[in-house]
């Protein structure tokens, strides 16, 4: 034992000590996790502050160097919004829902695909890690269709097909680009672009394509990073657990509204699809992914069958 490590009498330092103890907690989870994929949906607040960035920049690192395989799929709604904003391209709605035509979703695909994701390879690299961006083009890695929505006149309670335009989900999940940067030290990001198979761009949700990326990588976790500490009760009360029939009945009673409601649909197939577990976690936490897979107490609400 080196001085450094003691206190002049011959003693640990509390502050090692306490390092020691929480390296030694976090073992059996390194262990649970080796060699397994994690996809992480980056996104929301912890994207906008910078702290919180560098820390999210930093867990990713610790994923892979701790021999786990860490996949990022990120968003950007307010990125986008501004950059439409300063092109002076207006934005229009249904349902509220954002119509994408052609002229929108080129710059929704300059912006995800282009500045984001940049910059979060960027932070990546200067944590210490090496990143790599895509988007679900490169080896047809998101093919999408069109999505589909549709809503009920309350007046004539007449259903109508919306066209939101170029807003797509994933049809197939090609993972093969995937598994062979996987295979090097190399961490994938990734923009949720899609294109389909008559060459058409197509904006897909974030939570969306993590959640069919986890599927089609059967991976051990998928962590939704949100604004929220997780999935609420009616007394705003975190539910640390659900299994897939808890989920859909809280779905089926209303219990969840606003954003959480996509969150839980994407937790429920990606589930569904093979992946162990999903976790909607609060991304305002600083090193929210590293206290959820490292520790015993988790930090959100844990989805699984």
């Amino acid at each position: 034992m080196t001085g450094s490590k003691q206190d002049g009498h011959g003693r640990v330092r509390p502050d090692h000590a306490r390092k020691a103890r929480i390296l030694a907690e976090a073992l059996p989870f390194m262990q649970r996790y080796d060699r397994q994929t994690v996809i992480v949906k980056y996104g929301g607040h912890a994207m906008g502050d910078q702290d919180l960035a560098r820390d999210f920049a930093t867990d990713i690192v610790q994923l892979k160097q701790s021999g786990i395989n860490p996949i990022v799929v990120h968003g950007g709604g307010p990125q986008i919004a501004e950059m439409l904003e300063r092109l002076k391209i207006e934005s229009r709605f249904a349902d509220g829902l954002r119509i994408t035509d052609r002229a929108t979703v080129e710059i929704v695909e300059m912006v995800l695909a282009g500045s984001i994701n940049k910059q979060i390879v960027t932070a990546i690299n200067q944590a210490g890690g090496e990143a790599a961006g895509l988007c679900g083009k490169d080896g047809n890695l998101i093919v999408a269709r069109k999505l589909e929505r549709r809503v009920r006149d309350p007046d004539s309670n007449i259903e109508e097909v919306l066209d939101l335009g170029y807003v797509g989900e994933p049809e197939t999940v090609n993972p093969g680009i995937l598994k062979t940067i996987l295979n090097s030290h190399i961490i994938p990001v990734i923009a949720p672009i899609g294109v389909s198979r008559d060459g058409e761009t197509y904006n897909i949700n974030a939570d969306t394509a993590a959640g069919a990326i986890a599927a089609a990588m059967q991976a051990k976790r998928l962590l939704l990073l949100t604004d929220v500490a997780g999935v609420l009760d009616a007394e705003g009360k975190l539910i640390e657990r659900l299994t897939i029939a808890m989920a859909k009945a809280l779905l089926k009673k209303g219990a969840v509204t606003g954003g959480m409601m996509p969150k839980l649909e994407t937790c429920i197939n990606a589930v569904e699809g093979q992946v162990e577990a999903v976790v909607i976690l609060d991304g305002r936490v600083p090193h929210a992914v590293l206290l959820e897979l490292f520790t015993e107490h988790g930090a959100g609400t844990l989805i699984e069958r």
